[in-house]
């Protein structure tokens, strides 16, 4: 059985490749993609190139890039068995995890990859992500339903969940990585699926939906020694805020000084929400465990568990985009919407 997959350039280091006559970088025409690639036609796929205009550096990518990559898709879904997108990775893991929290009633692959090196470079890791990509987005069992219908991504022999990824190198090949979820699949000789981590609709005849509202009124404040209240307040006082992604240390641990503690709890007062996740690639949010965390869990801070900070802004923004109760936000904050965290 073939599988029909279309993949979306959207720009980044992936679709370049060297003109042999003046020797720079140039863009990469994904149209001729069988001809730069002939293996491609030994998998049981049919492709289809779209090429978003204008194409962007990941390094520039909005919120509204994200609508416009979500309507696509939504128009296209019934045409394909799955989708590819290739992404600048600067940005990769906040429009990956975006999309996913966009998606509703999501029942195909849509296979997020990019690459170090351009696609045209002798040296690219580009042709294998590409080409893993495309058979992993083809992918279907025995009774037909694709392996994988989740927002993942795919990156040096290793397929994640989308919102548990972030870039870990500027060099390494393996740039990504899911600190607290494992591999989706791994990829050798063989590609191996973990079907237990994969996320599976309830349904797959309903249709698909996007929620296209994003509200861009969140900051991350990191935590450091030496930040002063000053700061602090001053961030909190931003027009137009309503969240905040607290970026604590260790299992959620922060300041327990009236400096630090007052400012938050007024802020709260006004109606802002503060998120706290942990500045360590690995392990979760803990608040009770220590006094310095349960004194931010006292005054109203709500605990992001395990979640990146890509995924913690990301769902932020939807969720500021739906309501503008802070109670329903609370609420689905402390849901896994798309597992995008572990209790």
């Amino acid at each position: 059985m073939r599988s029909s997959i279309l993949i979306i350039y959207t720009g980044g280091t992936i679709g370049m490749k060297t003109d042999p006559d003046t020797g720079t970088l140039v863009p990469f025409d994904f149209s001729a993609i069988y001809e730069e690639f002939p293996s491609l036609k030994r998998l049981k796929v049919d492709i289809d190139v779209h090429t978003l205009t204008p194409v962007i550096d990941s390094s520039n990518v909005q919120p509204h890039n994200w609508v416009t990559l979500a309507e696509l898709i939504r128009e296209k879904y019934d045409c394909y068995d799955g989708f590819v997108v290739l992404h600048g990775t600067d940005t990769m893991s906040y429009t990956a995890s975006a999309l996913s929290f966009m998606f509703e009633n999501l029942s195909k692959p849509v296979v997020f990859t990019g690459s170090q090196i351009p696609i045209g470079v002798l040296r690219t890791d580009g042709r294998e992500n590409l080409i893993t990509a495309i058979e992993i987005a083809g992918a279907r069992d025995a009774e037909g339903l694709p392996l994988v219908p989740e927002v993942s991504l795919y990156f040096q022999n290793h397929l994640f969940r989308a919102n548990r990824t972030t870039k870990r190198s500027a060099e390494a090949l393996s740039a990504f990585y899911s600190y607290n979820y494992p591999p989706l699949a791994d990829v050798g000789v063989n590609i191996t699926y973990n079907r237990s981590a994969i996320l599976h609709p309830e349904r797959y005849d309903k249709p698909l939906c996007i929620s296209s509202h994003f509200d861009d009124g969140v900051c991350v404040i990191k935590l450091f020694p030496g930040l002063t209240e000053h700061t602090l307040r001053a961030m909190l006082s931003i027009e137009g805020l309503r969240a905040v992604v607290l970026e604590t240390y260790g299992a959620g641990n922060a300041p327990t000084a009236d400096w630090f503690i007052r400012p938050l709890e007024e802020a709260i007062g006004r109606g802002l929400i503060v998120l706290n996740i942990t500045q360590c690639k690995g392990g979760g949010v803990a608040m009770g465990l220590y006094e310095t965390g349960l004194r931010l869990q006292q005054i109203g801070v709500q605990s992001g568990y395990d979640m990146t900070v890509e995924a913690a802004v990301t769902k932020l923004m939807y969720l500021l985009g739906q309501t503008q109760s802070n109670k329903e936000i609370k609420k689905r904050l402390e849901e896994p919407l798309r597992g995008e965290f572990t209790r």
